[in-house]
């Protein structure tokens, strides 16, 4: 499988704006593919992806959403052999650290707290990107 886009799987529409804009400054904004929740980013990289033969290079997962959470979703990814390897990183608001080893336990590959300012929303952008042009 082809390495594709970087998917985000977040319900907070005010989160994705601030990534799609952050992103866009950095000219990469057209390698990002949204869904709203965990049970429909699987179903997007059941159809969509496997049919398309191509994976994300990365996903950016929330953790607090309805249907199926992210610590749900993490799992899930990490038990089918199609989406193992892809590296996950989870954009919370939680600083728990406990949740943060959790996730860290479960596959993720790093834990990134959303940003607070324009400046830190540049720099998780390039994280992002960087991350992904790391394949």
């Amino acid at each position: 499988m082809k390495c594709g886009k970087i998917l985000v799987i977040d319900d907070d529409s005010e989160d994705m704006v601030i990534i799609r804009e952050a992103m866009e400054m950095i000219n990469a904004d057209n390698i990002m593919l949204f869904a709203e929740n965990g049970e429909t980013a699987l179903q997007l990289l059941d159809t969509r992806f496997s049919a398309e033969h191509i994976v994300p290079c990365l996903i950016v997962l929330d953790l607090n959403m309805p249907k199926m959470n992210g610590t749900q979703t993490l799992e899930n990814l990490k038990a089918d052999d199609r989406f193992r390897n892809i590296p996950v990183i989870i954009y919370s608001t939680s600083i728990n650290p406990f949740e943060k080893a959790k996730c860290v336990s479960l596959g993720a590959h790093a834990y990134i707290t959303k940003p607070v300012s324009l400046k830190e929303s540049l720099e998780t952008a390039k994280v992002f990107l960087d991350f992904c042009s790391a394949d």
